[in-house]
């Protein structure tokens, strides 16, 4: 009797029944840091219109109250230190000079086609909500929100190299934010000491205007917040930016700032609405648990919003650009970087060591076929590698995404890397203390229909030292660089297992059923 088919009748069942964790389902939008423009052939005849006629004028009226802003800014800053910027507010004429500045910019924006911004809802006071945090991050423009509250009524949170670039950092720097630097590892921690000490309800510091987003994004949905705004354990004042277009939309692939700002000024007439929703004050355990506080008020704004949420983060754009370095789509790199490390428990270093390895596999067009994965591991498409690929395949597309494949190598290849899970593999196809060629020949024919040359190849592989046999300390060693092979062999005897099993239950109902005739 043939038990091919009763195997494949096996392992399909046994793929229906993979167990999918709802944690690290799929997110709702699978890249939230690339966007398209949709350009009609009206937009694009506007565009050359105003390109020639408007947009060099709003250009040249914008620049040329620069040298001004540069020199109030100056002026304010002279003789200060770094020390005494961040020690505490500017005062008395340093001060006075930020209302020029404030002026000054909302002009610039309206000459730009800023022409009138709307606010919804009231502003709470700095006493109710010493924080305001703004979503979604969308726009080089939101700094717009500025000029509208006030320079000397708000401070913010920038990157520290926003302080040192050319000529705009000396705004910036005038501005007195709190600096965060990406490359500095206790950063962080210093950012986050000085945003709890400026909110205060004693600090002389004015409202703090956070993005808790802490990048771009194309506004499809509301991506993981930050946790900066809400360590303090004081309320916060959640606030909604509309725009009216999607040219001033700045993500990580996409226009990019200066095409953006170019784009935006060739509309006649641009449109924001600052949107204030209800204070929120924090439950005893949110004040406890700033994760759990940055969850529910991002929670309240994509309800408003009516966007889904997923846990992507910084980190992903960072991911994108190494997968661009290793010849994959940049989407490639979109993982939901903050749930594979709250769930998984990987660091930023342990999934950019994976897009090198995941790179040499995958072939096709920067997903990895069935093909792909079988000729990775040098072997024939099987019944129970197909299996395998199923467990990285979550989404039963036919394909594995460097996402499924960081998935995978955690909760498929890891465990096999296991002593004991070695161990029992090696033991069910080697009755001894070493496997020889004839052996391993006869094992991959029937387990995963290798021909005899591949399982010789494979043998050379592994026996490194030439000496005709493979022992269980080669095994595991080969195992360490491609762990998919120990779990290909217990997969491959749990589907013989089951199909002895279901052989003889049809056995048993094939007997009773002559007993009873």
């Amino acid at each position: 009797m043939n038990s091919r088919p009763m195997f494949e009748t096996v392992v399909k069942k046994r793929r229906r029944l993979l167990r999918r964790a709802s944690s690290l389902l799929e997110p709702a939008v699978r890249n939230p840091f690339v966007h398209h423009l949709n350009l009609t052939t009206l937009d694009k005849i506007r565009i050359a219109i105003m390109s020639v006629t408007v947009v060099p004028l709003r250009l040249i009226l914008g620049l040329a109250f620069f040298p001004i802003v540069y020199l109030l800014c100056r002026i304010a800053l002279a003789g200060l230190t770094e020390e005494q910027l961040v020690k505490e507010p500017l005062q008395g004429w340093r001060r006075m000079l930020l209302y020029p500045n404030w002026l000054i910019g909302r002009f610039q924006f309206f000459i730009m086609g800023f022409h009138y911004v709307s606010v919804k809802g009231q502003r709470a006071s700095r006493d109710e909500a010493p924080i305001c945090v703004i979503s979604p991050h969308t726009a080089f423009f939101d700094i717009l929100i500025m000029f509208v509250l006030g320079l000397p009524h708000t401070n913010s949170v920038s990157r520290e190299e926003n302080g040192k670039a050319p000529l705009a950092g000396t705004l910036v720097n005038l501005l007195q934010p709190v600096f965060v630097s990406r490359k500095q590892s206790n950063s962080r921690h210093n950012a986050s000491y000085e945003i709890t000490r400026r909110v205060q309800p004693n600090s002389p510091w004015p409202q703090l205007l956070m993005f808790p987003e802490g990048t771009c994004t194309n506004k499809t949905c509301l991506i993981n917040f930050k946790q900066g705004a809400f360590n303090p354990g004081l309320p916060v004042q959640p606030v909604i930016l509309h725009y009216n277009t999607d040219t001033v939309t700045w993500a990580y692939k996409g226009p990019q700032v200066l095409a953006s700002m170019w784009l935006t000024m060739c509309n006649f007439n641009n449109k924001l609405e600052i949107e204030f929703l209800p204070v929120y004050k924090p439950s005893e355990e949110e004040k406890r648990d700033p994760a759990l506080y940055a969850q529910n008020v991002r929670g309240v704004i994509a309800r408003s919003l009516n966007l889904p949420v997923t846990d992507h983060s910084f980190e992903d754009c960072l991911l994108m650009k190494q997968a661009k370095k290793h010849g994959l789509p940049m989407e490639a790199g979109a993982v939901e970087f903050h749930k594979l490390t709250v769930k998984l428990g990987l660091k930023f270093s342990d999934i950019k060591e994976q897009l090198p390895k995941y790179a040499a596999i995958a072939k096709s067009k920067g997903y990895i076929s069935i093909e792909d994965f079988a000729e990775y591991l040098q072997l024939p498409v099987s019944p129970a590698l197909e299996e395998v690929f199923a467990m990285y395949d979550r989404d039963g597309s036919g394909t594995i995404d460097f996402r499924e494949y960081v998935i995978g190598s955690c909760l498929v290849a890891k465990p096999a890397e296991d002593e004991e899970t070695l161990a029992l593999a090696f033991e069910r196809f080697c009755g001894n203390c070493y496997i020889t060629k004839k052996e391993l020949v006869e094992i991959m024919e029937k387990s995963l229909r290798m021909t005899d040359a591949q399982a010789e190849e494979l043998f050379n592989q592994v026996d490194v030292d030439k000496s005709g046999q493979i022992t269980y300390d080669q095994f595991k060693a080969y195992a360490d660089l491609k762990p998919e092979y120990a779990t290909l062999f217990n997969v491959y005897q749990e589907l013989k297992k089951e199909e002895r099993n279901q052989m003889e239950q049809e056995s048993n109902v094939d007997r009773n059923k002559n007993k009873t005739d």
